[in-house]
C-alpha cells in the first residue's frame, strides 16, 4: 500500500537550514508517510546535508537539473510522491511534530475537503519568532472552497500560508495541472486556489509551522514584485471565475495587496541583521 502522506522538500541552496527542516519532518507523530527531497542543482553543501538521511527508509533523495525555476523542483518532488495526501515543505521551514496528524484527521473527518491549512509563526534566520499564529483570516473549520478563495483575494495576501502550512489531496493537485507559477511569487497561493475550486477547505486553528524569513529566501528577493503579481492574479481570477471573485472583491483585494507589499518591505528593513544567522555571521566576522 502507498504511504498515506507524502512530505516533499524542494531544496535549493538550503545547506544552512535543511538539516533542521528534515529533522522536524522526520520527527512527526504521524508515522504513515514518505519523505522526498530533491536538490535543484545547489551550489552549496545542500546535497551533502541530504546524505545524512540516505539510510532512513522513509527518505528518497533526488536531483533536479538546473533551470526551470522553483516550478521545476516543486513539480519534481510532487510528481515523485505516492501518498494520498501531499505536504510540500521548503528547505528552510519547520513544521510542528503533530501537524500531519492534525491536518490529516481534519481531512479524513470531512471527506468533501481537498485542502487543510493551519496558521504559522514567522521566525527570523535563527528560528526566533517575531509574529505568531499568522494566517487563515478567520477561516476555522470547514468552508466551501469558493468562500476560501474569495477570502484570500479580499485579504490581499496568501491567507493559507506557505506550503508547510498546507496539506492537500495529491490527486486533486495532479488533476489541476500541478503547481502554477504564472505569477512566480504566488506559486503556492495560485495552486491552492485551483485545488480549492475542486472542493472544500478545512482550517485547523493551531500554529503548526514556522516560516523562516532569511536573506536566502527567494520570496524576499521578489518583494518589489509582490503587489504587481498579486494584482495580476486577482484580475485573472476575476476574469476566469467571475462567480467566485466579484469585481468588488478584486478591487478591495488589490488595494490590500499594495498595502501588504509595503508592510512586507518595512518588515524586512526592520529585521535587518535578523535575516542572517547569528552563528554564520559570527564565523564570517571572525574570519
Amino acid at each position: 500500500m502507498p504511504p498515506l502522506v507524502s512530505i516533499v522538500i524542494p531544496a535549493y541552496n538550503n545547506a544552512d537550514y535543511l538539516g533542521e527542516t528534515l529533522d522536524s519532518v522526520l520527527n512527526q507523530t504521524y508515522r504513515d508517510l514518505e519523505v522526498i527531497v530533491a536538490d535543484h542543482a545547489s551550489t552549496d553543501a545542500t546535497w551533502d546535508v541530504m546524505q545524512r538521511y540516505v539510510d532512513d527508509p522513509r527518505v528518497t533523495l533526488l536531483r533536479t537539473e538546473a533551470g526551470g525555476g522553483a516550478l521545476a523542483n516543486w513539480n519534481r518532488v510532487s510528481q515523485a510522491a505516492t501518498g494520498i495526501y501531499l505536504k510540500l515543505v521548503c528547505g528552510d521551514d519547520l513544521i510542528a511534530r503533530d501537524i500531519v496528524a492534525k491536518q490529516v484527521a481534519a481531512l479524513e473527518t470531512n471527506p468533501t475537503t481537498v485542502l487543510a491549512a493551519s496558521p504559522r509563526d514567522i521566525v527570523d534566520a535563527d528560528g526566533k519568532p517575531f509574529i505568531t499564529k499568522r494566517g487563515l483570516a478567520g477561516l476555522r473549520g470547514v468552508h466551501s472552497g469558493t468562500e476560501a478563495v474569495r477570502r484570500t483575494v479580499r485579504s490581499g495576501t496568501n491567507i493559507f500560508g506557505e506550503p508547510a502550512c498546507v496539506t492537500m489531496r495529491r490527486d486533486v493537485l495532479e488533476r489541476t495541472g500541478w503547481w502554477d507559477s504564472r505569477f512566480p511569487y504566488l506559486i503556492d497561493e495560485a495552486t491552492y486556489v485551483r485545488v480549492l475550486l475542486q472542493g472544500d477547505f478545512v482550517g485547523v486553528d493551531q500554529s503548526l509551522a514556522a516560516f523562516r524569513v532569511s536573506s536566502s529566501q527567494w520570496s524576499v528577493r521578489l518583494v518589489r514584485d509582490q503587489a504587481r503579481q498579486t494584482i495580476g492574479f486577482h484580475d485573472w481570477l476575476a476574469e476566469e471565475h467571475p462567480a467566485v471573485v466579484r469585481s468588488s472583491d478584486r478591487r478591495y483585494g488589490n488595494l490590500r495587496a499594495r498595502a501588504m507589499a509595503r508592510a512586507r518591505q518595512l518588515t524586512y528593513a526592520y529585521l535587518g541583521r535578523r535575516m542572517r544567522r547569528s552563528n554564520l555571521e559570527s564565523t564570517t566576522d571572525a574570519a
